[in-house]
């Protein structure tokens, strides 16, 4: 179960920061691509948990 919350969680961090990137200020792109970066790693962490189970 804990890789389905970490791909969705990641899922949402992704879209949000994919959205702050889309702003005029510039703290806010920094802020949105750290996000997404964020969601990309949980995404990747939901994959592992998946290929090795839940219990890492």
């Amino acid at each position: 179960m804990g890789e389905l919350v970490d791909k969705v969680k990641g899922n949402v961090n992704e879209a949000v920061g994919k959205a702050k990137q889309q702003s005029n200020d510039p703290e806010t792109r920094a802020e949105g691509k750290a996000q997404e970066v964020k969601g990309k790693g949980q995404q990747t962490k939901g994959a592992i948990k998946g290929a090795l189970g839940d219990d890492i």
